[in-house]
């Protein structure tokens, strides 16, 4: 792959960011925020389902070939408390969500650059393991994997103090800031 500006980065993480979220949409989920940010990180989607549950989505958009298997070895132990505290202060400033159940995705996109320049979405029925692609006019992005509750308490509760967390399949009401 060529070598590519630091500019060119954040660009396709955001086109990765657009495509998650026009699956989420299709596959009935309302998309609240988007790389929602405070002193302790960032999440890159809010989504909700429309039973009171939320999503707290970390999107990786890669190329072929990246050494951190699409992202997937940055999402580590490491990263799960900052994206944990970041949701806690997202239902802090929306109280209204703070009984919803909560867990933790992560979305694998990949990134191919385009000699041709075919524009739109679609569900990509014509490639296999392939959940759904976005074409631009230099890109073919693709969801080649979304990992629902990606991680869970076990994960960070020694990491961080206090909080009881409730296991109904992998989703957690995220104990409040006091």
């Amino acid at each position: 792959m060529a070598n590519h500006s630091s500019s060119h980065y954040p660009y396709i993480g955001v086109l990765g960011e657009d495509l998650v979220a026009k699956w989420l949409q299709s596959q009935g989920w309302m998309v609240i925020n988007r790389r929602f940010s405070c002193p302790w990180g960032e999440v890159d989607i809010i989504a909700q389902k429309k039973d009171d549950a939320l999503a707290f989505l970390e999107v990786k958009t890669r190329t072929n070939g990246s050494w951190d298997a699409g992202g997937r070895y940055t999402v580590n132990y490491r990263k799960h408390p900052k994206i944990y505290q970041t949701a806690k202060m997202f239902l802090v400033q929306h109280p209204n969500k703070a009984d919803y159940l909560c867990q933790f995705d992560v979305a694998i996109v990949c990134c191919q650059p385009l000699t041709e320049k075919p524009i739109g979405a679609t569900g990509d029925e014509n490639h296999e393991n392939k959940l759904f692609s976005l074409f631009t006019e230099k890109y073919h992005l693709f969801l080649q994997e979304y990992i629902p509750a990606a991680f869970d308490a076990s994960t960070i509760s020694g990491l961080l103090s206090g909080g009881n967390w409730e296991k109904p399949n992998y989703h957690y009401r995220v104990p409040m800031m006091k």
